[in-house]
């Protein structure tokens, strides 16, 4: 076998390599078999299998019976059509890895995987660049899972079961036709990663502000026009991507070629510095457009009515310019302009 190309145990590892062998599946099957053979009486077990880019069209079925401790196995970039039953045997597993294959029939996981052994040990599952059109029911029944990638696949929707993967940490769906974020994803404690980007969604549901562990949550390239102000809630939140969506791209568009009128800055200024004056000092225009501050609807409120509010927010992935995100708002909040500064639309009056 060694005209075959890199089969390889790693030294005081237990990882067997044998990516890119350039033979048949039939001899890597022969292979594995004579390898699992020796393995039998060695005094460490195999904990780490490679097998990506071998042109496999099956699991091997030495893996079960020669390979009983695998913690890590890697089978990406073959012709897989179907993670067949040799998996179930892996008792051990924490890691697959079958990325870029053929999977996404019905038949694309074996039967019996919620349960199987794996549902209690596997915790990192990378099925991306796949055909998957839905998320499989079976992957949701796996509770110990904490990475779940489903990149790059056919996927249309998020299912609402996606809550029963309570230890989920990072969860990478991009790349799909997905439309809507349903609120269940809510209900992930320990979900501190979460990459959407790619996709068709519209709209962010507020119930994302209590992922109180999201460190980083990428939209881009959706079609977002305004995010929620609860996202604000979000205080752990160290990342946040949302260019290539209209809400930044028209924004940014408006900055650039709508600047605000020189009446509009004037009073930005004079209303952020909390500047005195008297009727005296200012132009009869500006002193009118300066008395619109006081005409909201809500006798509560000190500003006028606003439905869409630009407002800092310190992550810094939107562009190379501007820090500034849209927030729906159905009524101003003159609580706003204590806390933050505030940009109003051209077609809005300041707070």
């Amino acid at each position: 076998m060694e005209e075959a190309g890199a089969a390889v145990v790693a030294a005081g590892e237990a990882e067997l390599n044998m990516s890119r062998l350039n033979v048949s599946p039939e001899t890597l099957e022969l292979e594995l078999e004579a390898r699992g053979e020796e393995r039998r009486g060695a005094r460490e077990a195999l904990l780490r299998l490679l097998l990506p880019h071998n042109r496999l069209v099956s699991l091997p079925r030495a893996l079960g019976s020669g390979f009983p401790h695998l913690q890590l196995l890697d089978v990406s970039g073959n012709a897989l059509t179907a993670l067949g039953p040799e998996l179930l045997a892996l008792s051990s597993l924490r890691t697959l890895l079958a990325k870029n294959n053929r999977l996404g029939g019905p038949g694309a996981l074996p039967k019996g995987l919620a349960q199987s052994p794996l549902c209690r040990s596997l915790q990192m599952l990378n099925l991306s660049g796949n055909c998957f059109q839905e998320v499989p029911a079976s992957l949701l029944e796996l509770r110990a899972l904490q990475t779940l990638s489903l990149g790059g696949n056919q996927l249309q929707s998020i299912p609402a079961e996606i809550e029963n993967l309570q230890s989920l940490e990072c969860l990478y769906l991009g790349g799909n036709f997905i439309k809507e974020i349903p609120p269940e994803l809510a209900n992930l404690p320990s979900l501190s990663y979460l990459v959407l980007c790619d996709n068709k969604i519209q709209s962010v549901p507020p119930q994302l502000s209590q992922l109180h562990s999201l460190r980083s949550l990428s939209l881009h390239n959706n079609l977002l026009t305004y995010l929620p102000r609860e996202i604000l809630n979000l205080i752990h939140l160290e990342e946040l991507s949302l260019r290539g969506n209209p809400l930044v791209v028209r924004f940014v568009r408006d900055l650039t070629y709508d600047p605000p009128t020189l009446l509009e800055l004037a009073a930005r200024t004079i209303k952020i510095r909390n500047i005195s004056y008297t009727p005296f000092d200012l132009p009869g225009n500006l002193l009118r457009y300066l008395s619109l501050a006081s005409n909201c609807p809500n006798p509560k409120c000190g500003g006028v009515p606003l439905y869409i509010l630009f407002l800092p927010v310190p992550w810094n992935s939107l562009s190379d310019k501007f820090n500034w995100l849209p927030f729906l708002l159905d009524l101003c909040e003159s609580t706003w302009s204590s806390d933050c500064h505030l940009v109003a639309s051209q077609n809005h009056h300041f707070v």
